[in-house]
């Protein structure tokens, strides 16, 4: 694995944006092809099976959470748990997720987190960096087989759904990336065969009288994909309805579990030692040395705090108020001035591709730079 300096394709700008990737320059620069990452088939191979044996371990824990009754700890209130235990006990079909990985193709992957929920940076690792790849090393591959999977994991959604019902998808109003992605995702909704249409959340009504929610021309919303974490669901005004409201919500509610940053703990606890996994714990043991201290629902870096030696970062925020988790450091490799995470997507339940990231601060946040990868065949 390396960090290579390329030559960026000539008006590569337009064609992003021909593409509908609109955000490629937020933060200045956050599309980054003036460099990429070389991987070996060995390396995309290791990935590849910790991100499958990863999933498996995460869906058991699913189970050892509910069994023991660990939701307050995974910062999840009654209501939430409830939903969980329903949505667990139908089997609800998930989507997709992304692990994310400290890894230098020399040691194995450590999992640093999962986004289980509301992963983004799922449409520039899907068709962005395809695109690049055909136009800049046509002769090497990617690990690359999101598209392909997103529509098999539609087709599983679809067969959940009654004929001719629509699949709502949402997201907030003026987020750009959000917008992108969410609209990626109908559309490949659509080549499954899956009526959809679009709404902000904000647009979402509930109709009293029927007991329903709806759109803006009154039309029951009976299967809904969000961009929109659950916990803000549940601590909207409308969130008391969702139990009742005869409505399917996707990633479903018991994805609720694996976006906690409890799971890792959980799993450190189901699985102490486990080559793959950092030590990861509620409280802080005494004694405890380098460590990362995340809350338990913060999103895209926001309030972690790094203690190493004498050392301590933080990134600002509004989380924390729900509780920490407490994982020993495994600093991000870092390649010339940059710290490199890899995302390691998962598609309906199978390992799908990966995304690289990187940022001259060890935390990666939402401006953090995407970069193309390769592997050569």
């Amino acid at each position: 694995m390396k960090r290579t300096e390329v030559t960026p394709r000539k008006n590569w700008q337009a064609r992003l944006e021909e593409l509908g990737f609109s955000f490629h320059s937020v933060g200045g620069c956050y599309w980054n092809e003036g460099v990429c990452y070389e991987f070996s088939g060995e390396e995309v191979d290791q990935v590849e099976e910790v991100t499958g044996r990863l999933h498996e371990m995460c869906l058991k824990a699913v189970d050892y959470v509910i069994d023991r009754d660990l939701f307050s700890r995974m910062g999840i209130g009654p209501r939430g748990a409830d939903l969980v235990r329903e949505s667990w006990r139908r089997d609800d079909p998930a989507v997709y997720g992304r692990f994310d990985f400290s890894y230098d193709g020399r040691s194995v992957p450590k999992l640093l987190e999962y986004n289980a929920d509301t992963p983004t940076a799922l449409y520039e690792s899907s068709v962005a960096q395809w695109v690049w790849l055909e136009e800049v090393f046509p002769d090497c591959d990617q690990f690359n087989s999101l598209h392909e999977k997103l529509a098999g994991s539609f087709e599983t959604v679809k067969r959940t759904m009654p004929i001719f019902s629509t699949l709502h998808f949402s997201c907030i109003r003026d987020h750009d990336e959000d917008l992108v992605t969410i609209e990626y995702l109908r559309d490949v909704a659509s080549q499954a065969g899956i009526r959809t249409k679009h709404l902000f959340i904000e647009e979402i009504g509930y109709n009293d009288g029927a007991g329903t929610f709806c759109d803006l021309e009154e039309e029951p919303i009976e299967y809904l994909f969000k961009l929109y974490p659950w916990e803000w669901i549940l601590n909207d005004e409308f969130g008391r309805f969702v139990s009742t409201a005869g409505i399917r919500i996707f990633e479903p509610p018991w994805k609720m579990v694996l976006s906690s940053k409890g799971i890792l703990p959980v799993l450190w606890e189901m699985y102490q030692g486990h080559p793959n996994l950092l030590p990861s714990f509620f409280d802080r043991p005494g004694g405890m040395g380098d460590h990362v201290k995340k809350p338990l629902l913060s999103r895209e870096g926001a309030n972690v705090e790094f203690f190493k030696g004498d050392l301590h970062l933080s990134a600002e925020g509004t989380y924390g108020v729900e509780g920490y988790v407490y994982q020993e450091l495994r600093e991000l490799p870092r390649f010339g001035d940059s710290y490199a995470v890899t995302g390691s997507w998962i598609v309906g339940g199978r390992p799908a591709g990966i995304g690289m990231r990187e940022d001259r601060s060890p935390v990666t946040r939402n401006t953090s730079r995407f970069v193309p990868h390769y592997f050569k065949p």
